[in-house]
């Protein structure tokens, strides 16, 4: 079992909007926001389903960026 250091918290990460050059602020897991019960199934079974070729076979965790300026959004996957 794989584990995200941004989800657990050992990792920070800082983004540069490339719209408008504002830090980006860090809202999540993805999937967390795809229904009300998503944030509750299991990470790996949500993995197979996120539209994402290879974020379980190649352990990466796709969290969301957001703007706080511009609000434009950005998916980085993060390796675990």
């Amino acid at each position: 079992m794989s584990i995200c250091p941004i989800c657990n918290g050992f990792r920070t990460i800082y983004l540069t909007c490339e719209t408008c050059g504002s830090e980006m602020l860090e809202r999540g897991r993805i999937m967390d926001y795809y229904d009300d019960y998503s944030p509750y199934m299991d990470i790996d079974l949500m993995k197979m389903e996120d539209g994402y070729k290879d974020t379980y076979s190649n352990h990466k965790c796709p969290h969301l960026f957001r703007c706080p300026n511009c609000a434009s959004e950005e998916v980085i996957l993060i390796k675990e």
